[in-house]
């Protein structure tokens, strides 16, 4: 791979500064930049389809504690990733002043750098101690054994993990993304060959079943780390940035500024992730199946969903740009590119989920295996109530990208606290227990709590001018 990335130079795929005037010219941007970074947020996400997959084959027991130890595993490390996200508005905006800027861009990737170094402890400590908080939140016993097991395993991947994702929004804020999705390709290799290998015991390697999953998740994140590091220090575009250089040196103020915009992207982050795994939870009281069955079908709305996230960080970054400027004009133009886009893809993605449920479901579940008809029907179901929110879901994951590249953070954050929780998981609770709809009742209620988000996301941007007219510090 050191080979491939040292004689490759695709800077012919990127985009020249924030130049289109029209908005012909920013959807070519915003699609030019959203594609590479859809590709690699899509291999991102195979790492995880690939363990449901090959877990899914081997044992439903296997699935069902694999799915409640990685949803703990993200609920907690979605904070540090979303903090490492800070980067790519301040980078945007350094740019959109200077466009060759370099110390100032070195600057923020540093500081994230160590903000990640900051957040891993913590996040350790808790899943190393998952296994009394499954307990605590009424999973069952045998289950929440083995999810254990799994992240005191897996949770050793977070560090490089948030790593790469520090140096994916580097090389995306430069407008290069295309770098990220190489490495994460390279990622999904070494999970598929590890995983499989792994969990069956190919090739001479003892059958490890779930043990031998979660050694895949972290040897991949590692393996992600290690790429990107490899691009930004041998690449001559990125190598000139000297990130790895007087790494001891503090930059309070930059350190500072970080957290000041990345906290609340964390937090909103995590309130949307969290809300999920939450979900999770209630299925796991339902029953086993029912946790199997969520699995599944979240694993095919994250696939999908990496479209709007991925339009969702090109708005970042374009709206960014155009503000560094001080372009009111082109910070428009940016977000209604990036929204437009945003909706036909939705309203794709919903017509496969609504057209062909059975199919997408049949990819992750083995219908002949104990409980499998079961958790295939589950699946389907929650898959059609899916297909009806891809389009506020994809909404408010772009509003999001839009407010974040005005620095606008806090609201989105109190936005996503109020409809994921107090709209979202209410709606679910009743639905679920209290009407007796069970998961489907669950689904119900993240459906609400996403199109609660989306209008108040979406109404902010479209106010942003009236709320506090030629500021643009919000």
């Amino acid at each position: 791979m050191e080979a491939m990335i040292v004689t490759a130079e695709p800077d012919s795929t990127a985009i020249a500064a924030p130049a289109p005037s029209h908005m012909a010219g920013e959807f070519r941007a915003t699609a030019a930049l959203a594609g590479p970074l859809i590709l690699g947020n899509l291999l991102q996400t195979a790492i995880n389809t690939i363990d449901v997959i090959v877990l899914g084959r081997y044992s439903m027991e296997a699935l069902a504690a694999s799915a409640l130890a990685v949803n703990l595993f993200i609920s907690v490390s979605i904070f540090g990733i979303g903090l490492m996200t800070a980067g790519a508005p301040m980078i945007a905006q350094a740019r959109g002043r200077k466009l060759h800027a370099v110390r100032d861009i070195r600057r923020t990737v540093r500081q994230s750098f160590r903000a990640a170094v900051m957040v891993c402890v913590p996040i350790w400590t808790i899943l190393w101690h998952a296994e009394p908080l499954f307990l605590m939140l009424g999973q069952e016993p045998g289950l929440s054994h083995q999810a254990a097991h799994f992240l005191r395993i897996a949770m050793w991947g977070l560090f490089p993990l948030l790593i790469c994702n520090a140096l994916r929004v580097f090389v995306s804020a430069l407008e290069r993304p295309i770098w990220g999705a190489m490495v994460m390709a390279f990622g999904v290799a070494v999970n598929l060959i590890v995983c499989w290998t792994l969990v069956f015991g190919l090739f001479g390697f003892p059958e490890l079943g779930l043990t031998g999953a979660a050694i895949a998740n972290a040897v991949a994140n590692t393996a992600l780390a290690l790429g990107m590091i490899v691009v930004v220090t041998r690449v001559r575009w990125f190598r000139r940035y000297h990130l790895f250089g007087r790494l001891w040196v503090n930059d309070w103020a930059r350190l500072k500024g970080l957290f000041a915009v990345g906290v609340p992207i964390a937090v909103t982050w995590a309130l949307e992730v969290t809300v999920f795994s939450a979900a999770a939870f209630l299925m796991g009281i339902i029953g086993g199946l029912s946790l199997a069955a969520h699995a599944v079908a979240l694993q095919i709305t994250s696939v999908t969903f990496m479209l709007p996230m991925g339009l969702g960080a090109a708005a970042t970054v374009r709206v960014g740009l155009w503000r560094g400027r001080g372009d009111r004009g082109g910070v428009d133009r940016a977000g209604r590119a990036a929204l437009t886009l945003g909706m036909g893809a939705a309203a794709v993605s919903s017509a496969l989920m609504a057209l062909a449920p059975g199919w997408m479901v049949g990819l992750f579940v083995d219908t002949r295996a104990p409980g499998g008809p079961e958790t295939f029907a589950l699946a389907v179901s929650f898959l059609l109530i899916a297909s009806v929110f891809q389009f506020v879901d994809a909404a408010q994951a772009i509003g999001a990208g839009m407010l974040r590249g005005l620095q606008d953070t806090r609201w989105p954050m109190i936005f996503a606290a109020t409809g994921y929780w107090v709209i979202g998981m209410a709606t679910a609770w009743l639905f679920a227990f209290h009407w007796g709809m069970g998961g489907r009742g669950v689904w119900i209620g993240l459906a609400t709590g996403l199109a609660a988000v989306c209008v108040m996301m979406i109404g902010r941007w479209m106010l942003r001018d009236r709320l506090k007219a030629g500021n643009w510090a919000w």
